[in-house]
């Protein structure tokens, strides 16, 4: 493998352990089971990820950080499911859930009895099957109970804390808290408005098949999350839990082939570029664009700023694609201090660049350990989903960063003078070099604990040890 140390030392030739990837199929879950198949891979497991054609090829198109050409180590399974609806995002939804993947999303459920063949198929060639798959797929791999030496692992794609809380709220808070957590429950954004009730009934639909799985996984660590991952084992008492995180690489970031925003980054000087981008999922109006926009020219700060629609649920689709309205001569104006990229941005690789110096972000859990890791602060604007608590956890926990957009005022446009408050909080103020230098910290921790010896190292060899055994 590329830059990752291969391990040895499980005798693993004789188990003959298969281990198969089953991602929900958005670009935020596809990518974190790609990492970690990376991961298991260094041990020498064969590694197997099954989902729809058109997402094998998404996650494959995408990976970022490490050498693409070592996915060819893992054993891709295209399964089918009937066609779907793939409407474009609506970017004046008064809700930022992306409801426009919701057919997929329900279109994903088929691939239950696609799974069930492929799980059978290897079964026969494996003395064990290791199933590892996202909370949301519980009901497509709930056939492997027929199945003798096959066991499956939930893996929860959201950070510990926000997972907690959301448990601790619908379990009607009957655990009690350490005080810190309970100075931290004043602060905890209501759910109203981060999910869909189409998706929340879609988890819901999802919750019961978890009791069928041998234990849970995360892409967590517990140098930032151990009292959290403490509290979902009190509250999961019965089940082993891995913070196994991070998944992506933290060390000699970089792909073939070189994308030109980082030779950009080259000429600049350290810290001195905020990275804007929104994830994969984010539909915003133009108004807000434009406010955007007009904040980041304000603040005088050097930027380069992802503004590309959220994907459609089948992303290859050509349809209707949706210019951003960015004010008239505003690219021209920024010409050298700014950069606008309208197409996929290696975040990795521009997050582990020196130059980078911040992080405006919508706090999905992929960008915050990406963050974090590459010891790069973040701005936080949440959107949706799990995103107003991963920024309580981000701000005022780990306070690795600062607010952009208080989640009790998301339906308000964020005005440019806010944007430009910000970005010089962040890029230009003695607090803001504060706040970087506690996630360069951080990241060092984050950092060691994937070292030999060290906790989340010490979590994954656990992990395969158990697989292994």
């Amino acid at each position: 493998m590329a830059n990752q140390q291969k391990h040895q030392n499980h005798g693993l030739n004789k188990t003959k352990v298969a281990v198969v990837m089953v991602p929900f199929p958005a670009q935020g879950h596809l990518n974190q089971l790609l990492h970690l198949s990376r991961l298991i891979l260094a041990y020498n497991i064969p590694v197997h990820y099954a989902c729809t054609a058109t997402h094998n090829r998404q996650a494959m198109l995408r990976v970022h950080g490490w050498d693409p050409n070592s996915v060819s180590d893992i054993h891709f399974h295209d399964l089918k499911i009937p066609p779907f609806l793939t409407p474009s995002p609506n970017p004046n939804a008064p809700n930022k859930f992306p409801s426009h993947l919701q057919p997929l999303f329900n279109a994903s459920l088929h691939l239950r009895d696609p799974m069930a063949s492929l799980l059978h198929e290897l079964s026969s060639k494996a003395t064990r099957i290791i199933v590892i798959n996202d909370s949301l797929m519980g009901s497509v791999v709930q056939d492997l109970v027929t199945i003798p030496n096959a066991e499956s692992y939930t893996f929860h794609s959201i950070s510990a804390f926000t997972l907690f809380f959301n448990l601790w709220e619908a379990m009607g808070k009957a655990l009690e808290l350490d005080p810190y957590s309970k100075i931290i429950t004043k602060d905890l954004p209501i759910l109203e408005g981060c999910l869909t009730t189409e998706f929340m009934n879609f988890i819901d639909s999802q919750v019961n098949f978890q009791k069928l799985s041998s234990g849970y996984l995360y892409n967590t660590c517990r140098v930032i999350e151990g009292a959290y991952m403490d509290l979902m084992e009190k509250i999961e008492g019965d089940k082993k839990h891995w913070a196994i995180g991070p998944f992506n690489p933290v060390r000699n970031i970089g792909s073939n082939k070189r994308h030109n925003c980082l030779e950009w980054l080259d000429k600049v000087s350290p810290n001195s570029v905020i990275y804007v981008s929104f994830g994969t999922t984010t539909a915003m109006e133009d108004e807000q664009i434009k406010e955007l926009a007009i904040g980041l020219e304000k603040s005088e700060q050097k930027f380069i700023w992802v503004l590309r629609d959220a994907d459609k649920g089948d992303v290859f689709i050509n349809g209707e694609l949706r210019k951003a309205e960015i004010p008239k001569g505003f690219e021209e104006r920024v010409k050298g201090r700014g950069m606008v990229m309208k197409d996929w941005a290696p975040q990795l690789e521009i997050l582990s660049h020196p130059s980078t110096g911040g992080f405006m972000s919508h706090c999905g859990w992929n960008s915050c350990m990406e963050s974090i890791t590459m010891g790069v602060p973040i701005a936080a604007w949440p959107m949706a989903s799990d995103q107003p608590r991963n920024t309580v956890l981000i701000t005022k926990l780990l306070k690795v960063g600062i607010v952009v957009k208080d989640w009790s005022r998301r339906n308000e446009l964020v005005t440019s003078s806010t944007v430009e408050k910000a970005v010089k909080l962040l890029m230009a103020s003695e607090e803001g070099d504060e706040i970087r230098k506690r996630t360069v910290d951080l990241g060092g921790a984050i950092g060691q604990s994937i070292e030999e010896g060290g906790v989340s190292r010490m979590e994954l060899d656990s992990f395969i040890t158990h697989i292994t055994r």
